[in-house]
């Protein structure tokens, strides 16, 4: 076989690999991206992009592969979060879905305006308590977790206690403000 052959057949199953990875991860990212978002739609540009960055960077083989599409839709996501712009702009296209809904008024602006202060807290923690609780909440198992974040599974139990304790102190302190 000569070069040219090789290399596109490495190429096919660089591709296929791909693919494959794709087909059993979007599901996921895109749930990871939504559970901080709440915006389907940006959640799905969110996959997107986690994925054509993983393609650019990264093989398709290495098994290391599902841990970074997680750990990056969170951060994507988180990132995301803290832009103001992004955030009023979803809000209102949520709080148009909401509306829908039958709901009484008054508990509906009681939802949005909990959502809104949960969401602006997750934004002033710091990435990586945030990431281990948009992971927990997103699905994933502690296994997975510690697998996205590069830590012991021992450690997941911790730190996410660590996380929810930080959004307690930040969403009273949001509510205080």
């Amino acid at each position: 076989m000569n070069l040219g052959a090789r290399r596109m057949a490495a190429a096919s199953s660089e591709e296929a690999a791909f693919e494959a990875l794709f087909t059993s991860e979007y599901a996921r990212v895109v749930r990871i991206a939504n559970r901080v978002l709440a915006d389907a739609h940006e959640s799905e540009d969110v996959a997107q992009e986690v994925f054509i960055d993983f393609h650019r960077l990264h093989s398709a083989k290495a098994d290391y592969a599902p841990a970074w599409l997680h750990r990056a839709a969170a951060h994507a996501s988180l990132n995301r979060l803290r832009g103001a712009r992004r955030r009023q702009k979803r809000e209102v296209a949520h709080a148009q879905q909401e509306g829908e809904r039958e709901l009484d008024p008054q508990q509906q602006a009681e939802l949005n305006e909990d959502r809104r202060h949960l969401r602006a807290a997750l934004g002033r923690m710091a990435p990586r308590p945030a990431a281990v609780l948009v992971l927990r909440a997103g699905g994933l198992s502690y296994a997975e977790v510690a697998q996205a974040l590069g830590v012991g599974i021992g450690q997941v139990g911790t730190l996410l206690r660590r996380a929810e304790a930080t959004l307690r102190k930040e969403v009273t302190r949001g509510t205080s403000d």
